[in-house]
């Protein structure tokens, strides 16, 4: 659309250095406002947002915090808490998919049933099977959920970011959906133990126990006793 002073016939007439200065110095005013951000707009995190982001374009997915084959996570200060997770995905899966159900903010009672359904189908498999082979059915849809929370990419992504194949697939967000659901159960299936484990590691670093409570303690203190002086 046209400045409406350059197409107003009144500034022909107007021959003089004035109306050419007034021109002149709103329009540098205007570069000058572009150039520096005058009207850039900003995130919630305080990233100024450049004129030529484009509206709807999807947000760039994080990778996990550890990879999953990482068994002792990373020497911080979360290197306890892997050991433990390490444990329970050894000897107690139950209680580490439980947990880690219940760390995504379900309602009461979350942990004991999604352990005790775990067992039930655990121990079945193993008696029948000879391995772990029912409950990965059960418990791979905590994986999408961790990734549609966190906005994390699945196993196809990375795939596909490394090595560059299936690129068809992931333009598409339907389809990209569906190999990344078909992912996570291929994860839990045949490497179950190290899905969960790393689950663990990327919940525990994000969010609180639901049991912690972060809120301040006001503690009044009485007074000291005192005593009138001579």
């Amino acid at each position: 659309m046209a400045n409406p002073e350059e197409s107003s016939p009144l500034l022909i007439k107007q021959g003089d250095g004035e109306g050419n200065a007034k021109h002149d110095e709103k329009r540098s005013a205007t570069e000058s406002g572009h150039s520096c951000g005058g009207s850039a707009e900003w995130t919630v995190d305080g990233l100024p947002l450049g004129h030529g982001s484009v509206v709807g374009e999807p947000v760039a997915r994080a990778r996990w915090d550890s990879s999953l084959f990482a068994c002792l996570g990373r020497n911080d200060e979360f290197c306890s808490s892997d050991l433990e997770v390490c444990l329970l995905g050894s000897f107690a899966p139950c209680m580490l998919y439980g947990s880690n159900v219940e760390r995504l903010g379900s309602g009461p009672g979350t942990f004991a049933n999604h352990c005790l359904a775990y067992t039930g189908l655990y121990l079945l498999g193993s008696s029948l099977f000879g391995w772990n082979f029912l409950a990965p059915w059960f418990s791979y849809p905590s994986r999408t959920a961790i990734r549609k929370k966190f906005n994390l990419e699945g196993s196809c992504e990375a795939l596909s970011r490394s090595c560059g194949c299936c690129r068809g697939v992931m333009e598409d967000e339907v389809q990209r959906e569906q190999c990344e659901s078909a992912c996570d159960f291929a994860t839990h299936f045949f490497c179950h133990t190290c899905s969960l484990c790393q689950e663990g590691r990327e919940l525990r670093r994000r969010l609180p126990h639901p049991g912690f409570n972060g809120r301040p303690i006001l503690v009044m203190i009485p007074p000291m006793e005192q005593t009138m002086g001579r």
